[in-house]
């Protein structure tokens, strides 16, 4: 038996996460909407238990989403697999999207393409 977090299952699970926390809801409040525990959700979060398909259409179902956009895309155009979920990803993705005002999303872009390089 193979106990290794799936980077597949971690990265779906940053997505689930970064969703819910750009919605502003608790894990309890997906658990009861979901039909399962908050435990679970904080497990798919992780990416320590596998979400099957039909729980992950209940999931975007209570996240106003879809089981594709939750699914994502796993590979980027230059091949760098799973880059949602590279650690840090999910949680910078859902603060650039708190942010109401297009120019201090303009200039948080602009901090981090001077850091890039």
């Amino acid at each position: 038996m193979n106990d290794a977090v799936d980077p597949v299952d971690i990265a779906i699970g940053g997505r689930i996460r970064a969703r819910r926390e750009e919605l502003r809801i608790t894990q309890a409040q997906l658990a009861a909407g979901a039909g399962v525990t908050f435990q679970q959700i904080q497990k798919y979060e992780r990416g320590v238990n596998r979400v099957s398909a039909a729980r992950l259409l209940q999931i975007a179902s209570v996240l106003k989403s879809t089981g594709a956009a939750l699914l994502g895309e796993l590979e980027t155009a230059e091949g760098d697999e799973l880059a949602l979920a590279a650690p840090g990803v999910a949680e910078l993705l859902a603060a650039f999207r708190g942010i109401q005002d297009p120019a201090q999303r303009d200039a948080l872009l602009t901090v981090a393409k001077g850091l890039h390089g």
